[in-house]
């Protein structure tokens, strides 16, 4: 887990970097919508994530209870 942290660690460089070629590549009108876009996408995943948990916690809830 640590080594996936450690992977996505960003220092200001690169942050910098990265959002210039965003930048340069969809241009400045279409960011907000690409970010509306990302956000969302952010979302379900988490939800689907939280959804997954939340079932092998119940499953594990009836097996105890077994």
């Amino acid at each position: 887990m640590l080594n996936l942290i450690t992977l996505w660690a960003l220092g200001t460089g690169e942050i910098i970097l990265i959002a210039l070629v965003v930048l340069l590549i969809f241009g400045g009108k279409k960011i907000p919508e690409l970010m509306r876009g990302l956000g969302k996408g952010v979302s379900q995943f988490k939800k689907g994530v939280k959804d997954v948990d939340d079932e092998i916690n119940s499953t594990l809830k009836d097996m105890e209870g077994k």
